[in-house]
């Protein structure tokens, strides 16, 4: 078909060119430079002698002089002068009369040539639309044999592949629950964050059902020629007919299933609502004796246009969010089937200390730690193989080769054992891990704390507290060096951040009460594509003050705690610019040192 294509552009562009020559042609033969004479002029030239050929055509007298000068002249009875013209033997040619003038077809024939080629073209390209590969849908169908993704092959989710369980029956034995009357749903939306497994979860189906699955992305409907996804559309669906019963997966299916009208114009807006509404066309037309179930998959379930989610076309909307700690552990004994791990993981430890880890993140986790011990040499995949893993993936890659003076490793290990402190003192605080100076990625250190449970709710007193933990580095700055450093840029970025959800989001503010002041929803994204402001500038002033005298207020309590322990702030400093790591047992000894509890100064 491709060909076929290449072949209609030849002969588009032979035609052109037939056309422009014809017409260059025409052009040198009609600017020959024929000078106009009065018929007074003419008579007296023949008379004379000085004429050799003469054209005549009707009123029109064209010629030649003696010296092959053409001259042009008009007579109401240029044909009675052939008898003087003879006489004076000139050589006469006598052509038709035509009433419409020659040189407007020598123009007009050329144009009107090309003009036909190209109405020829884009006629034979209207008439292949249905039967070309652009307008032809492209999903990938699964085979029946082969290895299958089951539910079995699915963890960390148990909710959501209970609601499919039912889909999965449906499929295998449509007549047990059709026979009361009842109807399966039409469609599933998967909806979620990246990487949580809605993909998996719809190839989980198929594998379960063992029925035909095909597979396609929302972004393969919408191409540059307008009609072509609506067309995709609809040979999509005839192709699952015939194969039924089985499933389609749309994959992304925001990409063509957005809100009509909401952003966007022209032609590319166009083409996706005509997708859009072939679609949801489709969608209805199922008979009632068609069992072919769609899934489709999104994370921006908030952009979706409402005729896509209402009953009877996506009946189930099934939320997939990253998984708990029992979640993790679960996925985590999944993906280590196939791994040979040493004695020492625990993988309920990794569990713990990867609290919003989706499954896509856990599978990069076990592969990297493969990788890494392999790179190693090492026989199994070991603790520390895991932890260099989980730090790669959260901070980047050990910057090794990076070169730091003194100075610069001196403010960090303060800094860094500023946040530690107030990590292990601070009441309701996650448990702190481990602490470096290695740099890794943007940071030149890091403070790691390990929650024991995934937290759904946050107290004020966490959240005050989790402020005053990422004041503490600039707070350790202060009392040690008398200045600042640019290293608590990420620190005041994200309690800033915190404090704005605890005063607009969460009513946590003395003065402004428990009324919210967040607007827009951005979905699982956080992309707020709607914000806007549904109070005064009076409020709005209100809510700057409200914020700064909370980071403030935390930032004065970290050196307020940090002040009174100094000699463990020198303590952690010191051993972190030795060691470059410490763990939380290491911390632990410091914290229970005698000596360190005196209030004494350390010697800088």
């Amino acid at each position: 078909m491709k060909g076929k294509y290449i072949r209609n552009y030849i002969i588009l562009m032979v035609v052109t060119v037939m056309g422009v020559a014809i017409y260059n042609i025409w052009s040198i033969e009609e600017n020959q430079p024929y000078h106009e004479v009065s018929l007074t002029a003419f008579l007296d030239h023949l008379e004379n002698n000085e004429i050799k050929t003469v054209v005549l055509q009707g009123d029109t007298i064209t010629g030649t002089d003696t010296l092959d000068q053409p001259f042009t002249t008009f007579s109401p009875a240029a044909a009675s002068m052939i008898p003087q013209l003879y006489a004076k033997k000139v050589m006469v040619t006598v052509k038709p009369d035509s009433h419409a003038d020659p040189r407007f077809w020598q123009t007009a024939f050329p144009m009107l040539l090309i003009f036909g080629g190209w109405m020829f073209f884009m006629m034979r390209q209207q008439r292949s639309v249905k039967s070309s590969p652009f307008a032809k849908s492209k999903p990938i169908l699964s085979s029946r044999t082969g290895q299958k993704e089951t539910f079995a092959d699915v963890a960390g989710i148990e909710e959501a592949k209970e609601e499919l369980v039912e889909i999965v029956q449906f499929l295998k034995n449509p007549g047990e629950y059709t026979r009361l009357g009842g109807r399966i749903p039409k469609g599933i939306l998967l909806q979620g964050p990246p990487g949580t497994g809605k993909t998996l979860l719809a190839k989980a189906i198929a594998g379960e059902a063992n029925v035909p699955f095909f597979n396609i992305s929302g972004s393969d409907f919408v191409e540059m020629f307008v009609g072509v996804g609506a067309s995709r559309v609809r040979d999509l669906f005839r192709q699952a007919k015939k194969n039924a019963p089985c499933i389609i997966f749309i994959d992304e299916i925001d990409s063509v299933g957005r809100h009509r009208g909401s952003s966007g114009t022209g032609g590319g807006r166009d083409e996706r609502e005509q997708t859009l509404n072939a679609l949801l066309v489709e969608m209805d037309g199922f008979e009632s004796g068609d069992t072919v179930v769609l899934v489709a998959a999104t994370n921006r379930p908030d952009v979706l246009d409402p005729a896509l989610l209402r009953p009877g076309r996506f009946d189930r909307q099934v939320t997939i969010l990253p998984p708990d700690v029992k979640g993790r552990q679960r996925i985590l004994e999944l993906y280590c089937k196939d791994v040979i791990m040493a004695a020492n993981v625990d993988l309920v430890q990794i569990a713990r200390s990867t609290p919003g880890f989706t499954g896509a993140d856990l599978a990069n986790l076990i592969n990297e730690s493969a990788l890494l011990a392999a790179r190693h040499g090492k026989d199994a995949v070991d603790l520390d193989d895991m932890e260099e893993a989980k730090d790669k993936i959260l901070m980047g890659t050990a910057r090794k080769g990076l070169v730091i003076n003194a100075e610069e490793r001196r403010f960090t290990a303060y800094h860094e054992a500023g946040h530690a402190m107030l990590a292990r003192l601070l009441p309701e605080a996650d448990p702190l891990h481990k602490i470096t100076i290695v740099p890794r990625g943007r940071a030149m250190g890091v403070t790691q704390q390990m929650p024991l449970d995934d937290r759904h709710a946050y107290t004020m007193r966490y959240l005050t507290n989790r402020i005053t933990i990422l004041m503490g580095g600039r707070a350790a700055e202060e009392l040690v060096f008398k200045q600042y450093t640019t290293g608590a840029a990420n620190d005041l970025q994200n309690a800033t951040q915190i404090a704005a959800k605890m005063i607009c989001e969460w009513g946590m503010g003395d003065a402004l009460g428990p009324l919210s002041y967040a607007s827009g929803d951005g979905g699982f994204l956080n992309v707020d594509g709607s914000a806007r402001q549904h109070y005064s500038e009076q409020t709005s002033s209100e809510i700057d003050q409200e914020i700064k005298l909370l980071v403030t207020d935390c930032y004065k309590y970290a050196v307020n705690i940090i002040s009174k322990r100094i000699n463990f702030l020198h303590k952690l400093a010191e051993v972190l610019l030795i060691n470059e790591t410490i763990d939380a047992e290491e911390v632990e000894i410091i914290v229970n040192c005698p000596l360190l509890n005196e209030e004494t100064q350390w010697e800088l």
